[in-house]
């Protein structure tokens, strides 16, 4: 067992397994161009200590992307939070960060013909994903990762069940968008899953596996917890509604 990475190194771990299309320093922010590919590879992230004068500047640059000025606030960012929050950016989405060592999860491996990984993904799992609401843009964020890579798939009696997405930076496995289709779930699919992401990644070298989930998702989070992970850290979105 080795000491568990902490959340800094986990943001960068983010950074590099679910990739933005483009990334680019102006002034006190770092930007994203997510082409539609969710808040994480969206949001603008402070590079240093922000002012109010700094706010419109990011503002200005997302909206010249398309995109709805949207913020993510990592530990240790209280101040900006505050301004955040008396520019009228409402909290949303708040993230919970995983982690175990990997042997934690490869003590046991899943049922034969149960759980597989597969790069390109298959048709069927992008209709899993599209069932789970993980669009084609999305989707196109996998792609753009450089590295160790896989798409993981889910089968029970001979049915295909759920589909997930791991990758690797620096020995710490990452696991993203793992979806169960409904007739499947509460029936361990989750688990099997994130145990073959970390045989795949013990194979790749990984010492750690990690997981992002959001605090509401209450099954998620049982499901992270009842494999001996443990929350290293968060981080949470302000958007500003209407």
């Amino acid at each position: 067992m080795t000491g568990l990475p902490d959340v800094q190194t986990l943001y960068e771990v983010t950074e590099h397994t679910w990739p933005s299309a483009a990334v680019q320093d102006a002034g006190a922010w770092t930007l994203r161009d997510g082409q539609g590919g969710g808040k994480r590879v969206s949001a603008a992230t402070a590079r240093r200590s922000v002012s109010k004068t700094d706010l419109h500047l990011a503002e200005t640059a997302m909206k010249a992307f398309g995109q709805t000025p949207l913020f993510m606030i990592r530990e240790g960012e209280e101040a900006l939070d505050q301004i955040l929050e008396d520019a009228g950016y409402a909290i949303i989405d708040p993230v919970n960060l995983y982690v175990c060592d990997i042997e934690r999860l490869t003590m046991d491996r899943p049922p034969k013909v149960t759980a597989f990984d597969i790069w390109p993904p298959l048709a069927i799992q992008a209709d899993i994903w599209d069932a789970g609401g993980i669009s084609a843009a999305r989707r196109e964020v996998m792609a753009r990762v450089n590295g160790p890579k896989t798409a993981l798939f889910g089968r029970e009696s001979s049915r295909p069940a759920a589909t997930g997405f791991v990758a690797m930076h620096k020995g710490i496995a990452m696991v993203h968008a793992l979806e169960v289709l409904e007739p499947h779930r509460g029936r361990h699919m989750g688990t099997h899953l994130t145990r073959h992401a970390a045989f795949w990644a013990a194979d790749q070298g990984a010492t750690h596996l990690a997981v992002l989930c959001t605090k509401a998702n209450q099954g998620a989070n049982a499901l992270y917890s009842s494999l001996g992970m443990t929350v290293v850290g968060q981080y949470h979105y302000r958007i500003k509604e209407g």
